[in-house]
């Protein structure tokens, strides 16, 4: 684990398990326990030609939004089959790559994902899913099913860790965000305004949020998926509202944190909204240095890759 001081510029080489000593007893620590959903189902169109859906959130009865692939040939009407019990119809072409599919054979979405889906493991992951993956590509703490993708900062906790945590009287709290298939679109225009996000459902209980107020100045958290969420529940003076919303907030130089002090984070993609948040948070000029510092000391980069805490 790389760690970034903002304050001095210095950064430390440690391991993850060091986090024990450098949150202090009292501070509050905070995961996002929503869970991979397998996404990704491979089916037939009416011609017999692949078809494939990566299945984003549900919209209603039966009714999921879903990109899909080849998207020149799935218009409204036409249908996909995943094996002899399920299929889905396109009812509607929206933006963003996003279509709304109704799912019409024997199962419904969950029972045909249960079935026939496949862990969504990131794009550059060439290789196929495994049924290693179904375990590794989740935190140990995920609860709540959503995601399309893992929120890879908490790859790295076990739950011997989070014992030893607790054991230590660091505080930990949680919440929801389910990850989109935004997180891995790239920014591709210069003027960083044009660029989409893709909106993310998120859920803060009552409880989590009155401890997060509580301990204002001592937050830490665990992933860009943590800080988007409480970032975007927090209102003028840094208080988190709790409950359930969607956001599509873009965090990117400059930008002033209402709520998170302390961020663990993998090292992400170049042209990521997730690179761009961490350089907000962390200094643009400090966390190139650091970027380079890690590529000289061989650190692994992505999903699967080693983590780096900003304090």
């Amino acid at each position: 684990m790389l760690v970034l001081d903002r304050a001095t510029g210095e950064t430390r080489h440690l391991h993850f398990g060091d986090l024990l000593e450098l949150i202090p007893p009292g501070d509050l620590l905070v995961i996002n326990t929503s869970r991979v959903i397998p996404a990704r189902l491979r089916g037939k169109r009416e011609g017999g030609q692949d078809a494939e859906f990566l299945v984003v959130r549900e919209a209603g009865d039966r009714v999921w939004l879903a990109m899909v692939h080849p998207g020149g040939k799935l218009k409204p009407g036409r249908r996909v089959t995943f094996g002899s019990d399920s299929a889905a119809e396109i009812v509607e072409v929206l933006g963003g790559g996003l279509r709304r599919v109704r799912f019409v054979g024997a199962l419904d979405a969950r029972a045909t994902l249960a079935k026939y889906g496949e862990v969504p493991l990131p794009p550059y992951i060439k290789r196929a899913p495994t049924k290693a993956d179904q375990d590794r590509y989740q935190t140990v703490y995920a609860t709540h099913d959503g995601s399309v993708a893992a929120p890879t900062a908490g790859l790295h906790f076990t739950t011997e860790l989070l014992a030893q945590i607790h054991e230590r009287r660091i505080l930990v709290t949680a919440l929801d965000l389910h990850v989109g298939p935004g997180t891995f679109k790239p920014v591709e225009t210069d003027d960083l305004t044009a660029h989409t996000m893709h909106p993310e459902a998120y859920e803060i209980a009552p409880g989590a949020a009155s401890g997060i107020n509580h301990n204002r100045g001592k937050v830490w958290a665990v992933g860009t998926t943590v800080v988007r969420a409480l970032e975007s529940a927090a209102d003028a003076q840094g208080q988190v509202r709790a409950g359930a919303a969607e956001t599509s907030l873009f965090i990117r130089p400059p930008y002033s944190f209402k709520v998170v002090n302390h961020l663990i984070t993998n090292f992400h993609l170049p042209r990521s909204t997730l690179l761009m948040l961490v350089c907000a948070f962390g200094g643009y000029e400090l966390v190139m240095q650091a970027y380079r510092e890690a590529v000289k000391e061989g650190y692994r980069f992505y999903s699967y890759g080693d983590a780096m805490l900003i304090v």
